[in-house]
C-alpha cells in the first residue's frame, strides 16, 4: 500500500525548522522516517507512514516544496538534485 502525505495542505503546521528541512530537499521523493515522525507529530497526523516509517510525497507536494525552495532563493533553476537512500529488503 502507498502511503503519502500532503505537504502543502501542512505546510503552516510544520515548524521553521521542518519546513527548512523540506527546502533545503526539495528533490525528495520519500521524506524518512525521523523526519516523517516530527511531521506527524507537528500535524497531528499519525497514519502517513509506510513499512519503514517513511513517507512518500505527491508529484503536487514536490512541486511545492521546490516552489517554496526557489522563493527562499535556496533552490537552483532547474530540475532539483534527489538523495533518497533505498532500504533494506523486507
Amino acid at each position: 500500500m502507498l502511503i503519502v502525505v500532503h505537504i502543502k495542505e501542512f505546510w503552516d503546521q510544520l515548524s521553521p525548522d521542518t519546513q527548512q528541512w523540506l527546502v533545503d530537499n526539495p528533490g525528495t521523493m520519500i521524506v524518512p522516517r525521523t523526519v516523517t515522525a516530527i511531521i506527524n507529530a507537528e500535524t497531528g497526523e499519525g497514519d502517513t507512514m509506510d513499512a519503514h516509517g517513511g513517507t512518500v510525497l505527491t508529484d503536487e507536494d514536490r512541486h511545492f516544496i521546490q516552489e517554496q525552495a526557489r522563493g527562499r532563493g535556496v533552490a537552483a533553476e532547474g530540475e532539483p538534485k534527489f538523495f533518497d537512500s533505498v532500504g533494506p529488503a523486507d
